[in-house]
């Protein structure tokens, strides 16, 4: 069986609107809403779900910390001007500690402010207090990188915290539900991998991509 469950990020974020859309009206959350996005695989989708809710949308800017020798492995992850968060349980079974990552933060760190400098430039981030924020990115496998945005939000005050993909591991979507007070996604398959082997089209995104969305 096919794992392809959506056609490409655009056609996912109308997909996706359509359940959040749905979800608010029955949580009561008649806020207006900003749809915040984790770029760059997060925007596309972003955009289709503030559409549909008539959301304002902008950016929430994080990086994974990936396994020495595995950067494709999210061990972590960083938000803004926050602070790392890791996944005690998976550093435990590596054999790793936060000090054993501490080049890596430091690249990440380095990446994270480019590209907020990229994005912004010197717009500030977001004004969140007591807002209803939806983070949306395009699918969330270990969920450490949402996890990230989702406590450095909280910490500056978020009315109410959503997060919101097409796919979404199952644990990654248990594990959350401690940082969000709704958690929302379209699939939660049995077998999950990488989020890519849910789209038809999963190309690479660009900080072009990124810009042309939310400029």
């Amino acid at each position: 069986m096919s794992d392809l469950r959506f056609t490409d990020r655009t056609a996912a974020g109308r997909q996706l609107g359509v359940m959040v859309a749905r979800h608010l009206g029955t949580h009561g959350l008649d806020r207006r809403p900003l749809v915040l996005a984790l770029p760059r695989g997060g925007v596309p989708v972003a955009a289709g779900v503030a559409a549909s809710i008539g959301a304002d949308l902008d950016l929430v800017i994080a990086r994974k910390i990936g396994a020495p020798g595995r950067p494709e492995l999210g061990v972590g992850a960083i938000a803004e001007d926050g602070q790392p968060v890791f996944d005690e349980e998976l550093l435990g079974e590596l054999g790793l500690t936060p000090p054993d990552l501490a080049a890596t933060v430091a690249a990440e760190r380095e990446e994270l402010a480019r590209r907020i400098h990229a994005y912004r430039g010197d717009r500030p981030a977001a004004d969140v207090a007591d807002r209803l924020v939806i983070v949306v990115d395009d699918g969330v496998a270990t969920g450490v990188t949402a996890r990230a945005a989702l406590r450095w939000l909280r910490e500056r005050r978020a009315h109410g915290l959503v997060l919101a993909a097409p796919v979404c591991s199952r644990d990654a979507d248990h594990a959350l539900a401690a940082d969000a007070d709704l958690v929302i996604c379209l699939e939660r398959p049995a077998r999950f991998g990488a989020v890519g082997r849910f789209y038809e089209d999963f190309a690479q995104l660009t900080d072009a991509d990124v810009l042309a969305v939310t400029s």
